[in-house]
């Protein structure tokens, strides 16, 4: 969200016919795209279509539940017991938001250390050991981060549902998306929910790829939520058919080596895990259960990042390697490149999450259209595709008279402030640029000898 100083020097930049006094600085940061010079006409990207349709957008319109689940979640609710759901609801979604990453055994030993030592210095009388201790505990419960695991039981889950159901399904969703707008004719057989929790990832799967998936397995370590996401299925009820078919639903991860699966999926359930070395364990399992792509999901947060980031940079190592699948992984979205992760190791690092709108599920509370923020990696098997990589649009777009603003992450592994104009760029790239939208590609070549130096890269806004 841009701050005020940043609006004002964005309307100030807006009048790019530059004053007498206007700094060199102010000219290139107005003018220049260092490496984004030429729209990508090598593919014939646009063919016939208008600028508004060029394929690198992927944004989708609001979103809605299917009528189905929608019903079926209104049903289970109306029929429980449970009380002050809206208030519930609120709070379960504070302390899903507000989450951050457990601390690890060793940063809390360091912690302790640290604290210690600064009491013995300060300390005007010599302390026992007992008493030391008492009071670097004091101090560890009142600095430290106290992570928690949720149980999920029957009446949690059914807050959680009124809660997440359809901003899940929405992040989900997105990210499907990416692949079959990119890939029209990948038809996955098989897909794996690890986390499934609600089931909103077979809902979303059903919805985008339709009868080509014909098994679907829901791993969760809460029988209550296995069971209603298995009522969800079958319209609020324990009988009556499923109206997605070839559902399974098992507490445990499928043991043998041998069974992958075409898409494998995790969706807001790293986060669940105590550790980092539960995480590690996780992913490398998830990978070598994937056949084609390995779609990641968590809470548009530094620590949902974090934890997305981590996963990725493991995969990409080669750990947890199939013993029956050589092919190596490289990310399909959102990153075009296989380089550490620049809103990471920026001077002040930053979340890299993308937004999708949805019409919420009509309950008395939950009435106007939302936005699900959210971060996401897609990881693919084999290699990626030769030729150009597009970069990805890692903020909202400023659309400003003859120009636009574009925050960019590159196929060099760098972060782009473009400031695009159809005078010095052209007419194809900026009306691509002012169609687009955060989280789209945009069709250009940058090519990876004008890397940017750290000078030309804009302050945030």
């Amino acid at each position: 969200m841009a701050t005020a100083s940043g609006l004002r020097v964005l309307q100030a930049l807006s009048r790019w016919r530059l004053r007498p006094g206007v700094t060199a600085q102010s000219r290139a940061l107005a003018f220049l795209v260092p490496g984004v010079t030429e729209v990508d006409n090598k593919t014939d990207f646009l063919g016939k279509k208008p600028h508004r349709q060029h394929p690198g957008i992927l944004q989708l319109p609001h979103l809605r539940l299917p009528p189905a689940l929608a019903n079926a979640a209104q049903l289970l609710l109306h029929e429980s017991s449970v009380s002050n759901v809206e208030k519930n609801v609120q709070a379960l979604t504070n302390f899903l938001w507000s989450r951050r990453l457990p601390i690890e055994p060793e940063e809390l030993q360091r912690q302790a250390m640290r604290l210690e030592q600064q009491f013995l210095e300060n300390a005007d009388t010599p302390q026992t050991e007992e008493k030391l201790r008492r009071t670097v505990l004091k101090a560890l419960r009142r600095t430290t981060y106290h992570w928690q695991e949720l149980s999920y039981n029957e009446e949690l889950s059914l807050v959680y549902m009124a809660a997440r159901l359809d901003g899940g399904f929405a992040a989900v969703s997105r990210a499907f998306h990416e692949i079959q707008a990119r890939i029209p004719d990948f038809q996955p057989q098989t897909l794996m929910d690890f986390g499934s929790g609600t089931g909103s990832v077979t809902w979303a799967a059903h919805s985008t790829w339709g009868p080509s998936i014909r098994e679907y397995v829901c791993v969760d370590s809460s029988a209550a939520m296995l069971d209603l996401a298995e009522k969800l299925l079958k319209g609020g009820s324990d009988s009556g058919e499923p109206y997605v078919p070839g559902v399974f639903f098992r507490q445990f991860l499928p043991v043998s080596p041998k069974v992958q699966f075409d898409v494998v999926v995790s969706a807001f359930a790293l986060s669940e895990l105590p550790s980092k070395a539960d995480c590690s364990e996780v992913v490398q399992t998830l990978w070598r259960k994937t056949n084609h792509f390995l779609v990641l999901v968590e809470n548009g947060t530094k620590a949902g990042h974090r934890l997305l980031m981590d996963a990725r940079d493991l995969v990409l190592k080669g750990k947890g390697k199939a013993p029956l699948d050589p092919r190596p992984g490289f990310v399909f979205a959102p990153c075009p490149h296989e380089h550490p992760c620049p809103q990471l190791t920026a001077a002040k690092p930053l979340a890299c999450s993308f937004s999708q709108a949805y019409h919420p599920i009509p309950f008395s509370w939950n009435k106007k259209p939302r936005e699900e923020k959210f971060s996401m990696v897609i990881l693919a098997r084999g290699y990626p595709e030769k030729g150009d990589r597009w970069p990805r649009i890692t903020q909202p777009v400023l659309k400003r008279p003859r120009h636009v603003h574009c925050h960019l992450c590159c196929p060099d592994g760098h972060r782009q402030h473009a400031v695009i104009t159809a005078h010095r760029h052209g007419r194809n790239l900026y009306r691509c640029a002012r169609a687009s939208s955060w989280g789209d590609l945009l069709p250009v070549i940058t090519p990876s000898e004008l890397s940017p130096s750290p000078a030309q890269e804009s302050p945030e806004s």
